[in-house]
Order: C-alpha cells, then sequence, then structure tokens
C-alpha cells in the first residue's frame, strides 16, 4: 500500500510517499480502507518530534515508533480481529488511529464509530481529534452552561470551530477570538460576538469572560487572567511554546497557581473515548454541530498541506484524501 513514511523526525522534507506491507490485524483492531485522514497541530508535533517531552511519552527518543503520520481516519472496514463485534466488513466509519496517512490503516475497536449518515468521508475525517478536544474543553474542563460569557481564543481553526459551536449547544454567549479575515466564518457557526486580535486586546480590562477556552497559544497566564471574571474558569488546550516543553509550561504554572486563587487554571489533554465518538455522531447527525474544512490535499501532497496549517491561515480543518 501506499503511505506517508518517515524515518527520523524533522521537517516536512522527511515524509515520503513510499510502498509498504499494510498494518497487521490484531484481535481487538479493525482494518480500515481508508478514504480521508484529518490533518491537525498533532501531526505536525510527531513529525518534528518537538518538544522533547513528547519523545519520552512512547513515541520514540532518536526516531518515531510509528513511522507512518495521521490520526484522524474515515473509510470502509477492509478486516476485522477475531474479538470485534461492533464493526463487520463494509461498514462505514470514522474514528482515531495512528499511521491514517495510507491506503490502509489499523484502528482499534473502541476508537471508531459507525460513520455520520449526513456527513461524507472528507468531512468525517475532519471530526475525531479536533472534536474530542473541543468537547471535553467545553463540557467536562469548562463545564460551560447556559448565560455564561465564554471566549474562545483560536476560534477558527480545527478545535476552535468545534469549540464555537459546542459553547453555544450548551447555551453560553460565545466571542470569539481570531483574525480579520476570519471573523466571517467564526459568526457564522454561532459565535455571538468576535474579536480582532490584530486591532485589539480582549484583556484590555472592558470585558470578563465566566469560562476562557485557549486553543494552542503563546499567551502568558497574567495576560489570560485579566479577561477572566474572579471566580472564572480558564481551560488551556495545548499550546506552542519551546523545544523542550513546548506549551506544557504554562499548563504546569496554571496547576500551580490554581490553588492559590479563586479562578479554576485548568490544563486539557484530550482523551479518545469511544463514547464521545458515538455522542458526536449523534450531535452531527442532529444538525448541532458541522465540521468546518478549509482545504483537501490529496496523499502525495501531505508535506504541502503541513505546510499549509502551519501558515496559520486555515480555516478549519485541512483534510488528505486517500
Amino acid at each position: 500500500m501506499k503511505a506517508i513514511v518517515q524515518d527520523v523526525y524533522g521537517s516536512t522534507d522527511v515524509l515520503e510517499l513510499r510502498d509498504i506491507d499494510p498494518p497487521t490485524v490484531g484481535d481487538g483492531d479493525v482494518l480500515v480502507r481508508v478514504h480521508a485522514a484529518g490533518l491537525d497541530a498533532g501531526v505536525w508535533h510527531l513529525m518534528t518530534g518537538l518538544p522533547y517531552l513528547l519523545r519520552l511519552g512512547g513515541f520514540g527518543l532518536r526516531a518515531p515508533k510509528n513511522g507512518v503520520r495521521g490520526l484522524d481516519v474515515a473509510g470502509r472496514v477492509e478486516a476485522v480481529g477475531r474479538k470485534v463485534t461492533r464493526f463487520q466488513v463494509g461498514d462505514e466509519v470514522f474514528g482515531a488511529c495512528d499511521g491514517s496517512f495510507a491506503e490502509y490503516a489499523c484502528a482499534r475497536e473502541d476508537r471508531l464509530a459507525p460513520k455520520p449518515e449526513n456527513l461524507n468521508f472528507e468531512q468525517a475525517a475532519a471530526v475525531p481529534i479536533s472534536a474530542f478536544t473541543a468537547l471535553q474543553a467545553v463540557r467536562d474542563k469548562g463545564r460551560v452552561q447556559a448565560g455564561q460569557k465564554v471566549l474562545v481564543i483560536g476560534a477558527a481553526g480545527g478545535v476552535g470551530t468545534f469549540t464555537v459551536q459546542l459553547a453555544k449547544m450548551f447555551g453560553a454567549d460565545v466571542t470569539g477570538v481570531c483574525s480579520t479575515t476570519k471573523a466571517d466564518l467564526v459568526r457564522s457557526i454561532g459565535a455571538d460576538d468576535t474579536i480582532d486580535y490584530t486591532r485589539e486586546d480582549f484583556a484590555d480590562g472592558t470585558r470578563r469572560y465566566d469560562v476562557i477556552l485557549d486553543i494552542a497559544g503563546n499567551r502568558s497566564l497574567s495576560h489570560l487572567r485579566r479577561a477572566l471574571a474572579p471566580a472564572g474558569t480558564l481551560v488551556i488546550v495545548g499550546g506552542e511554546g519551546g523545544r523542550w516543553l513546548g506549551g506544557t509550561d504554562r499548563l504546569i504554572r496554571a496547576f500551580l497557581l490554581s490553588p492559590f486563587t479563586r479562578q479554576k487554571l485548568l490544563g486539557l489533554i484530550s482523551a479518545e473515548r469511544q463514547e464521545d465518538l458515538q455522542l458526536l455522531k449523534e450531535l452531527i447527525e442532529a444538525g448541532k454541530i458541522t465540521p468546518v474544512i478549509d482545504r483537501t490535499y490529496p496523499l502525495s501532497e501531505v508535506p504541502e498541506a503541513i505546510g499549509h496549517l502551519r501558515s496559520g491561515h486555515v480555516r478549519g480543518k485541512v483534510v488528505i484524501t486517500v
């Protein structure tokens, strides 16, 4: 099969389109014929091996243990392990796996769900990782409730577009922080207001928010807290930073400071839960949330797709078609 493979950590130059053997199907695994795969910031981190702390998490110290990139997947079931009971050959599925930038990918049964009936494969592939993160940030960490004022920083990205929609679904008054050219998109998915970060500072002291969801930012805790209500909740979702710790240093400082203030300062490390994937499927089929796709790229152009993702101009999610 054809796949995007890397042997060492590095820039997009380390990625190659190669012919490799299909993955081996374990007893609890599902082999998926990939039709589309989502692209998110996690793919870049795994490609580069940055921050270095990531390598200590079992991904490989000197080189990636799994050389095929890609996390989100949507496609048809090609084969199932002998202990798999929820899927059969021919089923259309979506979910998360390691190595979806390939013609075939192997996923654990509990990381897949039936594809939403009202989405095509490209749309379905845009959902899992980003929507997992958004749902757990809004519902579990932020505990967003009706009537609250919620600020979403990075509202136009892959995670941000789901976060805005989910916060609105929970009944919040949502303000999205984005650039000038993305304000129309953020309003179209439900934001009550937008703040153009190129022109104004959301922490200028004129507004306070019950919940702030900071997605992949690098603003200081002190800056974020100036916009947070006295008993509000800050949820740090990912982050960018140095080569060693990346954005995790903010998470550590938030954890240490939170017990000494009325404000709740929380970090999120999202989990791939089957029950959450099933819930997202139901919300999509009910028309309560929908994926936003910026553009699609063929498998052979994954390096170009990653370059576009890192440019900062993406509106929603980038998807790879296989």
